[in-house]
């Protein structure tokens, strides 16, 4: 990648490691040259190789000299560097593939229980493609099943134009590290094959939906003080998986996930980190739980007013300007791997000197909801009598539960 371009409007060279890219005199300059390429002149950044009359690869190619700007990690720091264009992303046949499997899943579920659906849908003035678009008696929710990278920006601006059309968007991924994780209301599933997605078999969602949970911190207390790790007698609150919740909750399916979020019976919710900061967590949860945590802090609509997460900072080392093309062997670099952004850390951490709310919270039963037919594809590919076919005690997932030696789990959470 090279750390300078040309700014063919201006008739500058901009060396990207200088915090001013060399001019001091231009402050917005950075914001000119990291526009999307849509939104500016396609040739407005032109390789410095080839502008100084030099053999450029790209155009060696047959390819334009053109260029754009990205950050990339090196290092464990942020940077910018400069690539030529046209560099996108185009979906391997396997994340093609899931993500049909996943469009596939999510309509066939709903439609299922009674719920409109509609596949690509189109917003009236085209703007929004919407995969899978659900609609139910809480309203309508846009599902957007991501099996490729996708930018941050992407993600903020599809889901900003979501919202103004009425549409709650709902992001489903395979990938823990995934930039649309805590960018907008989300969820995550195991990273599995089209076929497995498919199937009649439950996938649990593994990431994205919290339950809230609120105790008094006391030498009796399960958890540990979450800010001094000694019992200080004062209440605390804080979103955690179902895993880590005391007592421990049941799994959400994700076949279940596509039903409540239509029906109102889960909500989307966006907090702030406990620390002050700006970066704001989105999660799924209960009505319930919603409803309890705006009685406690005072909030009725979180959802509107709360910013957007800030991006990591950027670094600048203060190198010279290259004017090597490196076309062609841009990808013998491999940038350090992307931090995983979901953690299982409890979210929106809070205390309270005294708490008049009902701190218990609710557990679902773990309930098993299979037509007559599901439940014998299921038999069968389990090789059992339907009538020994069961939920999992801790996520409902179908398994061989009621034969001779049955687990009482399934291997993915004797697994976790």
């Amino acid at each position: 990648m090279a750390n300078g371009v040309f700014h063919t409007k201006y008739g500058i060279e901009i060396n990207l490691t200088h915090e001013d890219l060399g001019y001091p005199g231009r402050p917005d300059l950075l914001d000119e040259i990291t526009r999307p390429v849509g939104k500016r002149p396609r040739d407005l950044l032109q390789c410095l190789k080839d502008r100084r009359g030099g053999q450029c690869g790209c155009a060696l190619a047959d390819k334009s000299p053109w260029m754009f700007v990205r950050r990339q990690r090196r290092g464990g720091q942020v940077t910018l560097v400069a690539a030529h264009l046209p560099i996108t992303h185009v979906a391997t046949p396997q994340e093609s593939d899931k993500h049909k499997a996943m469009k596939e899943r999510i309509a066939r579920t709903a439609s299922r229980h009674g719920l409109h659906v509609q596949v690509e849908a189109r917003s009236p003035d085209n703007r929004i493609i919407t995969d899978v678009l659900v609609t139910g008696p809480a309203g309508r929710v846009g599902w957007e099943a991501q099996y490729s990278p996708i930018s941050t920006s992407s993600v903020h601006r599809r889901s900003a134009r979501a919202r103004a059309n009425g549409i709650s968007p709902l992001w489903i991924t395979g990938d823990p590290a995934s930039t649309l994780i805590d960018r907008a209301p989300w969820a995550r599933v195991d990273d599995v094959p089209w076929q497995r997605i498919v199937s009649p078999l439950a996938m649990i969602v593994r990431g994205g939906v919290r339950h809230l949970q609120i105790w008094k911190c006391t030498q009796a207390s399960e958890r540990p003080c979450p800010e001094s790790g000694q019992a200080c007698g004062r209440f605390h609150s804080g979103w955690f998986l179902p895993t880590l919740c005391v007592p421990e909750e049941r799994s959400t399916a994700l076949d279940e996930l596509v039903v409540t979020s239509a029906d109102g019976e889960h909500l989307p919710l966006r907090i702030s980190d406990r620390n002050g900061s700006r970066r704001i967590s989105h999660l799924w949860a209960l009505a319930d739980d919603v409803r309890r945590w705006h009685e406690i802090n005072g909030e009725q609509d979180p959802l509107a007013d709360a910013p957007a997460a800030a991006e990591e900072a950027l670094t600048f080392t203060e190198e010279e300007l290259d004017a090597n093309c490196r076309y062609g062997a841009e990808g013998t670099f491999v940038s350090d791997p992307r931090p995983r952004r979901e953690t299982t850390s409890a979210t929106g951490l809070q205390t309270f000197e005294h708490l008049d709310i009902d701190r218990r919270t609710p557990s679902r039963p773990v309930q098993l909801r299979l037509t007559d037919n599901e439940r014998r594809v299921i038999a069968d590919q389990l090789h059992c009598p339907p009538w020994e076919i069961g939920p999992c005690m801790l996520c409902a997932t179908p398994i061989h539960r009621y034969g001779p030696r049955s687990p009482l789990v399934c291997q993915a959470c004797r697994s976790h």
